[in-house]
């Protein structure tokens, strides 16, 4: 039996599964959401109680920026059981202040996007290529050059926004911690005048009735 014509099938399949994949993969985007400014010591753990009044957590990669020396907040892609659950979840955080794991200032939240996946598969419409740049391509090297520097130039600004943050981080929880000290000494002067009877001198001073537990 002749086997011309055959051959083509495999790289049909290929390309069938190769459009699956990325299909299943933005599906996989679209009830994904990304949360910026998570303290570094939440876990994985932590970020599911906190979204299980919404959502139910499948799976968190962190995104933790090695490449700079201070320990500033990190953020993460977490997976949802579908888009509906995505959606709740973020109105749920950008709505109300949502705080997880004590840092000062609320959490940021929004859609996730492809190209915020470390792995992901290619895109089967679209073929990339890469080369190295020499000196001997001329004006393509002197260009790539130029955006070189203007990348470490960068860098250094971004380490100086990144130092300004830390240190309005640390006024914060610095505001919040008085806050809550000065709401602590409120409530147990409250609570040392129902103890020692004073309430109920107070409340006929002025005239006020008290319910029978007082």
């Amino acid at each position: 039996m002749s086997q011309v014509g055959s051959t083509p099938a495999p790289m049909v399949t290929s390309h069938e599964d190769a459009k699956k994949a990325y299909a299943d993969f933005e599906k996989k985007v679209k009830r994904t959401i990304y949360i910026d400014h998570l303290s570094p010591q939440v876990t994985s753990s932590v970020l599911k109680a906190a979204l299980a009044q919404c959502a139910n957590v499948v799976d968190v990669e962190f995104i933790v920026n090695y490449t700079i020396p201070y320990d500033i907040p990190s953020a993460a892609l977490v997976e949802l059981d579908d888009e509906i659950q995505a959606k709740a979840a973020l109105d749920l955080m950008n709505d109300f202040p949502f705080i997880i794991g004590g840092m000062p200032r609320p959490v940021r939240a929004t859609c996730a996007k492809p190209d915020m996946f470390r792995e992901r598969p290619p895109h089967p419409d679209i073929k990339k290529e890469f080369r190295w740049v020499k000196q001997e391509d001329g004006t393509e090297y002197e260009g790539m050059k130029k955006l070189r520097i203007l990348a470490k130039r960068q860098e250094v600004e971004n380490m100086a926004l990144i130092k300004n943050q830390l240190e309005e981080e640390k006024e914060l929880a610095k505001q919040q911690q008085e806050l809550l000290d000065g709401n602590y000494k409120k409530y147990d002067m409250l609570e040392n005048v129902v103890q020692n009877g004073n309430m109920k001198s107070l409340a006929q001073h002025y005239g006020v009735s008290l319910a029978d537990e007082f």
